[in-house]
């Protein structure tokens, strides 16, 4: 059985748990104004964690941890499955929008609705920080974008420049909270 709570600060490491692995024959680009699906490169697009990734995002994570960032795990047996975090740093044009920063949910607990519940509740989370829109920074495998785009998110009209300049491969999204 299934469940969550807010993780604590010693338990960021934990994410690097998750196997957010995929094969995806197919991603997204978006070229001149247009989202486009194409084949992945010579071999499938593969989303697994990429080498040192733990070692460079973990203090970014802490970092949003303790300026007052959501953390959010789903568990079974002690084990996380499933995290979602929104940071707490106001961007966009009218500084009105928070960043999911990460939605990840172990392939073997995918298509159960665990990722849309978590969705759903940084999306509450955000309302009730004052947040009129959510910021996302897609991996721009298709199931990936598609998954946000049935929960109902856009390609976003302004990208978060500071954002983009991070992942400009990543598909910006956004989605009223």
């Amino acid at each position: 059985m299934i469940s969550s709570r807010t993780l604590l600060r010693e338990e960021i490491e934990h994410v690097w748990n998750i196997d957010r692995s995929e094969v995806a024959d197919n991603i997204y680009r978006f070229e001149n104004g247009t989202l486009v699906l194409r084949p992945a490169d010579s071999q499938p697009f593969s989303a697994g964690w990429p080498p040192g990734e733990a070692k460079k995002s973990t203090p970014i994570l802490r970092d949003c941890f303790d300026r007052g960032g959501w953390f959010y795990g789903a568990f079974e047996g002690g084990e996380l499955v499933g995290v979602v975090v929104l940071d707490n740093k106001r961007i966009g044009k009218y500084k009105d929008q928070l960043q999911l920063k990460f939605l990840h949910v172990s392939r073997s607990y995918r298509q159960k609705g665990l990722g849309t519940r978590l969705f759903e509740l940084a999306k509450a989370t955000a309302r009730g920080r004052g947040a009129k829109r959510l910021y996302i920074s897609a991996n721009p495998s298709e199931n990936t974008v598609n998954f946000y785009l049935r929960l109902g998110c856009a390609v976003a009209a302004e990208p978060d420049q500071e954002l983009f300049d991070l992942e400009p491969e990543d598909i910006h999204l956004e989605c009223d909270a």
